[in-house]
């Protein structure tokens, strides 16, 4: 079994669910007591979300870097990035780190070309909607992504800083992401993927109309397989 390097807590929230998610991979895989070998490096959300609203991008990218570097010196095989949005920095993050970086963007495009769709409605942060760094990824997979109004943006944003990466749920914002959903639908996804790690919080394939590629559990999966291949 290859060692999996984590580099999470962006937010925590979502790197409990990656372990949790991998953890139930492996048992389900090699049942018994197997568990996966993981190094997880989960940084201070806080001090990121601060460099994200500031735009200090180049700064953000040199910490992950540091810990990437740290990861791989640990004795990760490869590395998971348990977040879409600071894949903006991926290229910056794997600067001078000889081990792999599985994208989760790369991974989440496979599946949805093997299901023989093409248009997925993105729901995630709005930096992740908004800009290159992600929808250039899905396209160069011969995808056509969707992305909400800007007003739906904002609340899809919203709800997953000031509730879902504080572990905050509540019907009233999982209303409003079936109804963007919905929305996406009405535009022409053919399906949809929720584009951040916290989105599956709120959103699954059951209060979805069509196909749901969740993003956290895609990526674990892909981690697994390789890890175990």
């Amino acid at each position: 079994m290859q060692t999996i390097g984590i580099l999470g807590g962006m937010s925590a929230a979502s790197t409990q669910i990656y372990y949790r998610q991998m953890c139930e991979l492996v048992r389900q895989r090699k049942g018994g007591l197997h568990s996966p070998e993981l190094l997880i490096r989960s940084l201070n959300f806080a001090r990121i979300e601060h460099l994200q609203a500031k735009g200090q991008w180049d700064e953000a990218g040199t910490i992950l870097n540091d810990e990437a570097r740290a990861l791989e010196r640990g004795g990760a095989d490869f590395i998971v990035l348990a977040t879409n949005t600071m894949h903006k920095l991926a290229d910056r993050m794997m600067n001078g780190v000889t081990i792999p970086l599985l994208h989760i963007a790369d991974a989440t495009a496979g599946q949805i070309v093997k299901a023989g769709l093409k248009t997925p409605g993105l729901l995630a942060t709005a930096f992740t909607m908004e800009q290159s760094f992600y929808l250039d990824r899905l396209q160069a997979a011969a995808l056509q992504p969707l992305v909400p109004d800007e007003a739906d943006r904002a609340a899809v944003h919203r709800i997953i800083y000031d509730e879902l990466c504080r572990e905050i749920i509540t019907s009233e914002s999982r209303k409003v992401f079936e109804a963007i959903a919905q929305r996406l639908v009405e535009k022409g996804a053919d399906c949809v993927i929720l584009g951040c790690t916290e989105v599956g919080m709120l959103l699954n394939q059951d209060n979805v109309s069509v196909p749901v590629f969740d993003t956290t559990l895609i990526h674990c999966q892909a981690a697994i397989d390789r890890a175990l291949s």
